[in-house]
């Protein structure tokens, strides 16, 4: 187990935002607390007023302190100002605001909200819900010429004001969903004492002051942007800087204007701003930020040194889940040490790697990470099922696999429910993306299984090449080769132009095969060349019966069409015997086709 350092000489045991508000206020009211392109800034004095004016007019529509509160609003000013407003008086539950129909009615019954907060301009399928539920809708207008995110609600229910006040530490301050990849999305409370913990342990990992200024570029509605920027920004009396969202174009304009000590953001943002910084190196060298923060999805190693040498600032990469509150373990600034692939050291709450009975492992075998902690979720609502699964001796389960070094720096590798299981052999599919995105020509690349009818699974791999380059299926798989087992090398490559986000721009590997289907589909019927030798033919007639398929190309892959180690033994020796010649399978294997089998047995003919 390696535990976080006891930070309680430095933060309270226990915090609400209304407390934390207050006290910035006292020690500084005219410090500027949010910023936002096109509007004048909002001190803490002014967010604090904003938060009491909310908590009044809440009051005011009928919600008590515990009411549940959905959020649709566009990134920006308002949006980070409401969730902080809201959540000091009652539960928020910030939605993605690209939500359809279905899933506005799936969210917003699952929360039992009281009540839907929607931008009064926002034509929302939302709007549409909360009347089919009757969930009285609050218009939120923005103040035209006031500070940044200043604004007024309105709305048609009006009550006797319930007095409720402020949310206490112990109250509910945030829900949020699981992504719900691989089962119905859990609800996950998160209390004020539970988020302001984990405000106070990113300001702490990141020595962030009232000097520093953060440019978000993450959306708001999600884990990452609420603590990770404006939580923790909050809890240091810093400045948050609120852009519309992320934008590329936008991003270097951004960081002329406000002049940011730090950006965070998920690995393929990172990768979009550093394929425009070499067009922005004026930009960077008059405005440098003290650090890049890095979390929610892996970050590939050499993006993470092609940013630290184009931004000349150190770049850290944090590892999170909601369930946690955001930050479970971060690399540290320097002088300490960080280290590359590495998700880094404890960084809040206590982390271990745990067996599947229960036992804690020690420093360099892998297992499943555990954490416990005040940031960390009591437990799922209404899921005793999932509640059982996730929390063993106190410790709550992962889903992530990993191990420690004797240093204390985690590495993760992999999702327990992402690992591919390929006949038994056990790939981690991060350990194949690290290993193609060191390719001088591939910019992203993200391993998942497909199925494979005798295997159970196959690997596969999706890669997006860097703009000007130009590479092929069989040389990324030779690269590949080099470094990983045969049993890891990605039998099937799709070179795309982009590969499928979510929300948030995280890479989605969990149903991506699903996702790629038709893709990996027209890649083998484009790919298909047929046999014109009598070689060739007779070939693809060995394959048609070992594999009971109807079509074979000279160029179709062997494991794509459901080869494995057994069905190569039967093929190598039926090949032998017909053709009298030994095959050599080292050649088979670095391009399994029938086009590489056919200039195999012709070579070994003429040289018999």
């Amino acid at each position: 187990m390696r535990p976080s350092d006891d930070n309680s000489h430095r933060q309270p045991e226990v915090d609400s935002f209304y407390h934390i508000l207050k006290r910035r206020v006292e020690k500084d009211p005219e410090a500027i607390a949010i910023a936002a392109p096109g509007c004048r800034p909002l001190t803490y004095s002014g967010l604090l007023h904003q938060a009491e004016r909310t908590a009044k007019a809440l009051s005011a529509f009928g919600l008590n302190r515990g009411d549940r509160v959905a959020l649709v609003l566009p990134n920006g000013p308002e949006m980070a100002v409401a969730f902080v407003a809201v959540a000091s008086a009652a539960t928020c539950a910030p939605l993605n605001p690209s939500y359809r129909s279905e899933e506005f009615e799936f969210y917003i019954s699952d929360l039992d909200a009281r009540a839907l907060i929607v931008a009064s301009d926002m034509d929302s399928p939302a709007r549409q819900v909360a009347r089919k539920r009757n969930v009285p809708i609050i218009e939120l207008v923005p103040t035209i010429e006031a500070e940044a995110g200043i604004f007024t609600l309105t709305c048609d229910k009006r009550s006797s004001p319930n007095g409720c006040g402020f949310a206490q530490p112990s109250d509910t301050a945030l829900v949020l969903h699981t992504s719900g990849t691989t089962s119905r999305p859990k609800l996950v409370p998160l209390t004020q004492a539970n988020i302001c913990r984990s405000g106070y342990n990113i300001s702490s990992t990141l020595a962030l002051t009232e000097k520093d200024c953060c440019l978000n570029v993450m959306p708001l509605f999600h884990i990452h942007g609420l603590i990770g920027a404006v939580v923790a920004s909050v809890t240091a009396g810093a400045r948050v800087v609120c852009t519309p969202g992320f934008d590329a174009e936008r991003f270097f304009d951004w960081l002329d204007a406000f002049h940011p000590t730090w950006y965070t953001a998920v690995p393929t943002i990172h990768q979009a701003v550093l394929a425009r910084a070499s067009a922005h190196r004026e930009i960077i060298a008059r405005r440098p930020m003290r650090l890049i923060r890095s979390s929610s999805a892996p970050l590939p190693k050499r993006v993470m040194e092609e940013m630290e040498s184009i931004f000349h600032t150190q770049v850290i990469e944090s590892y999170g889940m909601t369930e946690a509150s955001h930050q479970m373990t971060s690399n540290p600034l320097a002088p300490l040490y960080r280290k590359p692939g590495s998700v880094g050291i404890a960084a809040g709450p206590d982390v271990a790697i745990m067996d599947e009975v229960g036992n804690l492992l020690r420093a360099g075998e892998i297992g499943e990470v555990v954490i416990r902690g005040a940031s960390i979720t009591a437990g799922y609502e209404n899921n005793p099922k999932a509640n059982q699964g996730a929390f063993t001796n106190g410790w709550f389960r992962t889903g992530d696999q990993g191990r420690f070094d004797a240093d204390g720096y985690l590495f993760l590798t992999g999702r327990l429910k992402e690992i591919i299981n390929r006949g038994g052999e056990k790939i981690a599919p991060r350990e194949v993306d690290d290993v193609l995105t060191q390719h001088p020509a591939i910019a992203q690349a993200v391993t998942f299984g497909v199925p494979h009818p005798t295997l159970g699974e196959d690997v596969a791999a999706a890669v997006v090449l860097k703009r000007g380059t130009d590479v092929t299926e069989s040389e990324i798989r030779d690269f590949a080769a080099a470094q990983l087992a045969e049993f890891k090398v990605p039998k099937q490559l799709l070179i795309v132009d982009e590969i499928p986000k979510g929300p948030t721009g995280k890479l989605q590997r969990i149903g991506l095969a699903d996702k790629l289907a038709d893709k990996l589909a027209s890649r083998l019927q484009a790919n298909f060349v047929a046999a014109k030798t009598s070689v060739e033919k007779q070939l693809t007639e060995i394959w048609r019966n070992l594999l009971k398929v109807e079509q074979v190309g000279i160029r179709d892959d062997f494991h794509a069409l459901g080869g494995d180690s057994l069905t190569m033994t039967s093929m190598i020796i039926e090949i032998e015997d017909r053709f009298k010649t030994r095959v050599p399978i080292d050649g088979f294997l670095r391009s399994p086709t029938i086009e590489t089998l056919a200039r195999l047995i012709q070579g070994g003919e003429s040289s018999t």
